[in-house]
């Protein structure tokens, strides 16, 4: 606790997303896409968009690694669901020309979430296989259950 103008205020660490919750997340990802039939991959990053967690279903379609890793890492990028992004970068958006504008691999298709604790950012997910609202659909099904 640090002591400003007479003002307390707390800068308590944040637990960081660890393997197990990766593990849970891409459980649950998994699980709401087996219930709906479809095969999918599931890319878990940590807060520096590091790799803790990916698996892609035997049946999943072999792109849908690269697109459930890309959704995830611009989830993270810009703190937001891929859903909610759809619409900045199309040709009349104040993000259109995003996706060319940066060596890096962003994709603006819903699947993408970030994941917080305690209102930081600590990671994101990313699904890629279905269409993208099953994706989205699939992705916070998993954080339901791991803030749950």
């Amino acid at each position: 606790m640090s002591t400003t103008s007479g003002t307390t205020s707390s800068t308590a660490a944040v637990s960081p997303l660890t393997t197990a919750d990766a593990e849970t997340l891409v459980a649950a990802a998994r699980g709401a896409a087996e219930a709906a039939g479809v095969a999918v991959s599931v890319t878990v990053l940590d807060a520096g968009g590091h790799l803790l967690a990916f698996r892609r279903d035997d049946r999943a379609v072999l792109i849908s690694g690269e697109t459930s890793t890309r959704k995830a890492y611009t989830a993270l990028q810009l703190n937001a669901p891929t859903a909610d992004l759809v619409d900045l970068v199309k040709p009349d958006g104040p993000f259109h020309s995003l996706p060319t504008a940066l060596d890096r691999p962003l994709l603006f298709i819903a699947g993408g979430v970030p994941v917080h604790r305690d209102g930081r950012l600590i990671g994101a997910l990313g699904i890629g296989g279905g269409a993208p609202e099953q994706d989205h659909g699939f992705a916070t099904a998993a954080l339901r259950e791991l803030t749950g």
